[in-house]
């Protein structure tokens, strides 16, 4: 039942209605006039832009003044024919999201099919007419829901339409011909609906791995078999094993894509392209070898639309957090990041980077490549067929008056030296090596040819990460480990009497690995004046952390036990990364 003041909203006109329904004042309605007149705006969308409302409250005061039901959560949709045949670029541009639902009458009423439409604006009349003419609906009814609940369902509408990957590679076979046509950069992998089969598997194997939250996909070739897998959270997985003869077509497609060279087989090659799937953006780095049975290929794929971790989130402990926070605040020196290529180093170091970027202070970066575009620092991408390299590009850095630099990895003695002069003249330094623990990045530098004395006096500390893969909280099992399996890491059977330990099982929610997603465990070693001591008098790894331990130095294996303590991985995962 309506009040009377619904009644009085609904005979205003619809902006001085939506101003009443969401008790805008005066100045603030007539701030937002002028900027729906300046920019060509709505009302609603003046409104969200100026963040005086957020979208839930906008659409529950459109439901009051139009007289609508408002459904935050839309259902899984039931396809048909006559949804498919609307392009999902059309319903994506206008916000609407055709659904038949299960009503108190039913869904089908007089042999009429009754369609809702979700819609986020309720003023899209021409929209919502054309749509209603491509699905032929002669019954339906409107709804409100939110941008991403209709973007939600409108990728589930059309990710219903794609062939199984096995059925496409059936198709294959069938063909009598590949087809290999142009993509554009940005391309919605969701609206490409390209009959020729070896586009659409291609698509199908981006889509599956975007949806798995792969990291790299990898197209391999043998003597007699052809396999693609994909890494999820650090493990490599099987994806697909296709017909031997369709890997040249599949290459060449990705060659088309990545704008590489397909007539090239015989030498490395490197490209890039730009995919968006829904509402995610992906940057997809392309890198083929050469190998005695035909190419391989690797995609390495970045979702560009992940926010960048502050330091809080990396995982630290509070105690542990507070010493990061007083080392990446430090006014001169090298502070080093190591571990495996795929390790975090550069996750961590942008959330460095983002915690100490102010106004007042000047930070650069040169990296390879530029992965995160980070606001108001400049970034430099390497370029080795220009001759631009850490070495160059660092040379030039420090003749841009910075306060911190950011080398994207230490890879020879020039870089090194630079690096070091740099810190010893007043700038802070943040670069990455390749090294199992803190204490052999020293003896790293000492091999590559920096002198000892240089590196006692430049580098502040030396963090060493791994990442180690969380336990799925839907499937995880806790349970008593024997003590063979705490020999394992270290651990003591005291350690786990006031603890509760997991172990994966697997589930559907997390693809049954039972894991989902990563965390990093860390080993922060800071030189202290007893280290840089040693370090004149000797660089063996060894000795460098013995005496880091005992200053109190966490190794990434204590690290990780406390993570098993936590109950956030489990006995295996820190065996896994840390093993000696």
């Amino acid at each position: 039942m309506k009040s009377r003041n619904d009644g009085r909203l609904m005979r205003m006109h619809p902006s001085m209605s939506l101003k009443e329904a969401l008790n805008i004042s005066d100045a603030d309605y007539a701030d937002v006039l002028k900027t729906c007149t300046e920019k060509d705006m709505d009302l609603g969308e003046a409104l969200l832009q100026k963040k005086l409302v957020d979208e839930d409250l906008l659409l529950q005061a459109y439901a009051r003044v139009y007289d609508m039901d408002f459904q935050r959560m839309l259902p899984v949709p039931e396809v048909d024919e006559r949804m498919l045949q609307v392009p999902s670029w059309f319903l994506k541009k206008y916000l609407m999201a055709p659904f038949r639902q299960e009503t108190a009458e039913g869904a089908v009423s007089g042999g009429k099919t009754v369609y809702t439409i979700a819609v986020n604006h309720p003023s899209r009349f021409q929209a919502l007419d054309d749509l209603l003419r491509l699905l032929g609906a002669e019954d339906f009814r409107v709804m409100l829901s939110t941008r991403e609940s209709i973007l939600g369902m409108i990728n589930l509408i059309y990710e219903g339409r794609r062939d199984s990957a096995e059925k496409l590679v059936q198709d294959m076979e069938e063909s009598d011909s590949m087809i290999l046509g142009e993509i554009q950069d940005t391309a919605d992998l969701l609206d490409d609906t390209s009959d020729a089969p070896i586009i659409r598997l291609v698509n199908h194997v981006l889509t599956q791995s975007i949806k798995a939250r792969a990291s790299d996909i990898h197209i391999e070739t043998y003597q007699d078999s052809f396999k693609i897998r994909y890494r999820v959270d650090g493990i490599l997985y099987d994806l697909l094993t296709p017909p031997r003869w369709i890997q040249p077509a599949l290459i060449s497609r990705i060659k088309v894509m990545a704008k590489m060279n397909i007539a090239e087989k015989r030498l490395p090659q490197d490209g890039r392209l730009n995919v968006r799937m829904g509402d995610q953006d992906i940057d997809v780095r392309v890198s083929t070898l050469p190998t005695t049975f035909g190419e391989r290929v690797v995609l390495r794929l970045l979702n560009k639309s992940g926010s960048i971790l502050s330091l809080s989130e990396l995982g630290l402990e509070p105690e542990r957090l507070t010493l990061f926070k007083e080392l990446v605040s430090s006014a001169n020196g090298i502070i080093l990041v190591t571990g495996p290529t795929g390790s975090g180093k550069t996750t961590s170091l942008y959330a460095i980077l983002s915690s100490i970027n102010t106004p007042d202070i000047n930070i650069i970066t040169i990296e390879d490549p530029v992965e995160y575009q980070l606001k108001g620092i400049s970034q430099i991408q390497v370029n080795p067929k220009i001759d631009l390299t850490f070495a160059r590009g660092l040379r030039s850095i420090v003749r841009q008056d910075p306060d911190v630099i950011l080398v994207g990895e230490i890879r020879d003695l020039e870089t090194a030296e630079i690096a070091v002069q740099s810190a010893l003249t007043g700038h802070l330094v943040f670069s990455t090596l390749h090294t199992n623990d803190s204490a052999s990045a020293i003896t790293r530098l000492v091999d590559i040819g920096v002198e000892p004395f240089l590196i006692s006096s430049s580098v502040i500390a030396v963090i060493a990460q791994r990442l180690v893969r969380v336990l799925c909280p839907e499937c995880k099992q806790a349970y008593v480990p024997d003590a063979a399996a705490l020999k394992t890491i270290d651990m003591q059977p005291g350690q786990v009497q006031d603890a509760v330990v997991y172990r994966a099982r697997g589930c559907e929610k997390c693809f049954h690995t039972g894991y989902r997603g990563r965390l990093a465990i860390f080993e922060i070693m800071v030189m202290t004046d007893s280290l840089k001591s040693l370090i004149l008098k000797t660089f063996d790894s060894n000795r460098i952390k013995s005496e880091a331990v005992a200053q109190n130095m966490i190794t990434l294996r204590q690290d990780g036990i406390q993570k098993v303590l936590s109950g956030l991985t489990t006995i295996e995962e820190i065996l896994r990364v840390t093993q000696r």
